[in-house]
């Protein structure tokens, strides 16, 4: 299996997460790479979080309900998911309309898709997604950022964003989650993120959630929205089927993406550059 890094080290983790550990020999049987680059990948999903190194392999992290990733952290996760649902977002984003983005890596992957649209009206409560605007350097748009007290994953929460969002009209609304799940719905791991998330859903006319499939199953401590709030809800084709169908009963309009074609895609812009490469040093 001839993979591009991301794409290793994300076969890597559904491994590790499906089967709670795995030996490094497994790895390099299964992803026909050498013991170094498992290693080195073992040693880049460590740093950021998403695996415990042990001994001859590594093994899951576990979560609990008030674990809550920096935002370093999370960024390394389900790339090609977040891309394509990103991509997805970005398509229902109409020019001279405003729009919510929460804070999240998922939200800051759409936001790198939207500096495009013009006359866009921006209100979020992540400092990064703010950054992704401000450094695009576009003239037609604005972008309010709440204010509020910075939390691990650099979203500004509190008493500060939420008066600054009761005074605010959005048309959408676009919502990474911590987790979902059948019954309590979406959450988050801090308290306060959960009232200023509840704030931003007040705020707007219609909620889209991307969210992509390991966070099926994932509770936080406090739950935020339910799925039957959500007007539109963007995932990926590797949740498992009958969970798309529960989800579908539950939400107004469910949306598949194919992480797969974001892979695709990425290999394919690789080829020429290795190829232009090759003919510099022939």
């Amino acid at each position: 299996m001839n993979a591009l890094a991301p794409q290793r080290q994300q076969r890597i983790l559904e491994e590790v997460r499906r089967r709670g550990g795995v030996r490094v020999s497994d790895l390099v049987e299964l992803l026909g790479v050498s013991d170094m680059t498992i290693r080195r990948d073992l040693d880049v999903l460590a740093r950021r979080g998403l695996l415990h190194k042990v001994h001859g392999g590594a093994t899951a992290s576990i979560d609990h309900a008030t674990d809550e990733p920096g935002f370093a952290a999370k960024s390394g996760r389900e790339l090609q998911e977040k891309t394509a649902m990103a991509r997805a977002a970005a398509d229902l984003v109409e020019p001279g309309t405003a729009v919510g983005l929460s804070a999240g890596t998922t939200t800051w992957a759409l936001a790198r898709f939207l500096v495009s649209v013009p006359r866009l009206t921006v209100v979020t409560n992540s400092i990064p997604v703010a950054e992704v605007f401000y450094a695009s350097g576009g003239t037609d748009q604005t972008v309010v950022l709440t204010g509020g007290v910075r939390t691990p994953s650099d979203a500004l929460v509190g008493p500060v964003a939420m008066n600054t969002l009761r005074s605010l009209h959005l048309d959408q609304l676009f919502m990474g989650v911590h987790g979902m799940d059948l019954v309590r719905g979406y959450t988050t791991p801090n308290l306060v993120e959960a009232e200023t998330n509840r704030a931003l859903i007040d705020s707007s006319r219609q909620l889209v959630i991307l969210a992509d499939h390991t966070k099926w199953g994932v509770v936080g401590l406090s739950t935020f929205a339910t799925l039957e709030e959500t007007h539109v809800l963007i995932t990926d084709s590797r949740l498992p089927v009958p969970v798309q169908e529960l989800l579908a009963e539950r939400v107004h309009r469910l949306v598949l993406t194919d992480a797969d074609a974001v892979a695709d895609d990425a290999q394919a812009d690789a080829e020429p550059s290795a190829l232009a490469a090759q003919g510099r040093s022939g």
